[in-house]
């Protein structure tokens, strides 16, 4: 059986603020031996996820041909929108009533699994949870202090987007790699040749992600396992200065962005180049509209030849509550919107490129999924480990980061005084 609910109109976006979450004991008691899942047993599983209704009606059909297999375990299913979702989950974690199985962000695994919330899904792999078709660094996407809480559903890297249709008309080729100044002459030479109508990029120092990038090439990090961090103050002096000639002409300027709100530069056709996600392409054709059929997606600029700077990082997760009274069963559903053929089938990308290589096979790409599995596999020799599960508060941090570059794009805050606030921001967010 299948329920969908709504969310209500107008619920205001959390942003930054970390929840407040009970920790909660029982039904998360990992089992001496391998567990086992009686096909006879009539069971009942709550399962929730955050999307639309497209991806609802994926969901109901993925459930369908779960209940073929497994016609005993009946599963209701919730949805909401992304803000909603998680202040539904803050709710339930106080009460100690999450639901049992549930589509997860990687920016929250870390706080609620810390706070016992989460199932230890160790004693499930290899078993209930198939392993082989989920290569190990996949699977580490997951583990939290040793224990994995999560199984990755499908996977993003860092890249560079770009726009053909823009940069013919600047003349300029395609960004064929190199140095991050080759990264900003290449924007400079767009930009000229766009004469006014658009530019080549944004400032890419605006974005923490980018300032992780290079940190990787540096044998560094943003943040160890136990929240040091892995920068000082002249390090993101030195980051923050790198966007100086890109403010002062080469890239868009702020007021431009804040003019085609909430869309960007890039799916406004304002700017040839975009370094996020790669899993975000879809929705820039969706954006750009007619006359846009195409994007580039190359790799991002180099720090260190040789460097493991990029990884894979989740799209999405699924993981179980530790009260759940039925982890066998709750581990075979997850097992099976991770892993089964059908799975791949029913949901393509929509959740992103499936982690699971038996669910990726079965999965019917289209040409901007292909492209992306096939930039991913063009990284493989970048890829290095995921960094460890994000810190609790790195929401604050990041959306501080990119505040703070709006900042210096409106040159309303000099580097040296971005650098001071973000320090003192840190500090809070550290040691609260």
């Amino acid at each position: 059986m299948f329920n969908k609910k709504r969310a209500l109109a107008g619920v205001a976006i959390a942003t930054g603020a970390a929840l407040a979450l009970a920790g909660c004991a029982g039904g998360g008691d990992s089992p001496d031996t391998a567990p086992t899942f009686d096909p006879n047993e009539e069971v009942t599983l709550d399962l929730a996820f955050w999307g639309n209704d497209v991806r609802a009606e994926l969901y109901n059909e993925a459930i369908d041909a779960f209940n073929e297999e497994y016609p005993n375990i009946t599963v209701n299913a919730t949805f909401l929108g992304f803000p909603e979702f998680w202040e539904k989950r803050q709710t339930e974690a106080a009460g100690g009533n999450l639901p049992d199985v549930m589509q997860f962000d990687y920016s929250y695994l870390r706080q609620y699994s810390e706070n016992g919330l989460l199932l230890d899904l160790d004693p499930y792999l290899g078993n209930l949870i198939e392993t082989d078709p989920l290569p190990q660094n996949i699977l580490d996407i997951g583990v939290v202090g040793d224990v994995t809480y999560g199984i990755a559903t499908s996977t993003n890297a860092w890249g560079l987007f770009t726009n053909p249709v823009l940069l013919e008309t600047a003349g300029v080729d395609e960004f064929e790699g190199g140095s991050w100044d080759d990264y900003t002459d290449w924007m400079a030479d767009v930009t000229d040749g766009a004469a006014g109508a658009f530019w080549g990029g944004a400032d890419y120092s605006g974005r923490i992600q980018n300032f992780e990038l290079q940190l990787r090439s540096e044998d560094s990090y943003l943040f160890s396992e136990d929240g040091e961090p892995g920068f000082d103050e002249e390090r993101l002096t030195e980051f923050w200065e790198s966007g100086a000639p890109i403010r002062d002409g080469i890239g868009i300027p702020q007021q431009r962005v804040e003019e085609v709100l909430p869309k960007g530069g890039f799916d406004s056709a304002l700017t040839a180049s975009e370094l996020t996600w790669d899993n975000f392409g879809a929705g820039y054709l969706a954006g750009l509209g007619e006359g846009y059929t195409e994007l580039g997606l190359v790799a991002p600029p180099v720090t260190k030849e040789g460097a493991k700077d990029l990884y894979l990082k989740p799209s999405m997760l699924h993981t179980i509550s530790a009260n759940t009274e039925h982890p066998e069963a709750a581990a075979t559903l997850v097992n099976f919107l991770v892993n089964s053929p059908q799975s791949g089938e029913i949901f393509g990308t929509n959740r992103g490129l499936p982690a699971s290589e038996t669910a990726l096979d079965a999965a019917d790409l289209d040409p901007l999924a292909q492209q992306v599995k096939d930039y991913e596999a063009s990284i493989a020799d970048r890829l290095g480990d995921a960094p460890p599960v994000p810190i609790v508060g790195y929401g604050t941090l990041e959306e501080k980061f990119r505040q703070l570059g709006v900042e210096l794009n409106f040159g309303t805050i000099t580097v040296e005084d971005a650098v001071s606030q973000f320090f003192s921001e840190m500090d809070v967010v550290l040691n609260q």
